[in-house]
């Protein structure tokens, strides 16, 4: 009588490193660390485990990333309406 193969424990999953380094870089870098999450969850998914540090790293960098950019917007629109009223003084 031979006795399967454990299952591989949830601790060893696929991009479960990977899937914290993203959620960490999401704070430093929000491109970069949106990217890296968004590769670990792949590498999950395809293994079929749920990775949800890397899950918090997509939504972090998403919203994170796109705080970014409107910030970026309203910085050129107040810079562009400065020189627009030109020296005033």
């Amino acid at each position: 009588m031979t006795t399967p193969a454990p299952a591989p424990a949830p601790a060893d999953y696929p991009g479960k490193t990977l899937g914290i380094v993203g959620l960490i870089l999401v704070f430093f870098t929000n491109v970069i660390g949106l990217i890296v999450s968004a590769i670990a969850l792949k590498q999950s998914k395809d293994a079929g485990f749920q990775n949800t540090p890397a899950k918090v790293g997509v939504i972090l960098g998403i919203i994170f990333t796109a705080l970014g950019v409107l910030f970026l917007i309203l910085w050129f629109v107040a810079f562009g309406s400065i020189v627009a009223a030109g020296n005033s003084y």
